[in-house]
């Protein structure tokens, strides 16, 4: 009997251990809440910043999923503020194809 235990949560624990894990969403900024004046600076930033160590994309080019990881993954290393990071989120979402 006592095996019989053993066994039966030797199975429940591996099964438990073999299901996906969820991954967390990396979360977007704030949707376009900058003014014109902001998105221009974002343009700025964008252009400045980003060009300081590797080669500009054009905006169309991710979509504005794509870029929450991207700008996620880069504005630390621009040490831009999450104002600015806001805003040159903004600039690239807001470039139409």
């Amino acid at each position: 009997m006592k095996s019989l235990f053993a066994a039966a949560t030797f199975i429940l624990v591996l099964l438990a251990s073999c299901t996906p894990k969820s991954t967390p969403v990396a979360e977007a900024p704030k949707s376009a809440t900058s003014t014109a004046e902001q998105i221009a600076q974002g343009k700025t930033i964008y252009e400045t910043a980003c060009k300081r160590c590797h080669k500009l994309y054009e905006p169309t080019e991710f979509t504005s999923v794509e870029w929450v990881g991207i700008l996620n993954a880069m504005a630390p290393k621009a040490k831009l503020t999450d104002e600015q990071h806001q805003w040159v989120y903004d600039y690239v979402v807001s470039v139409k194809k």
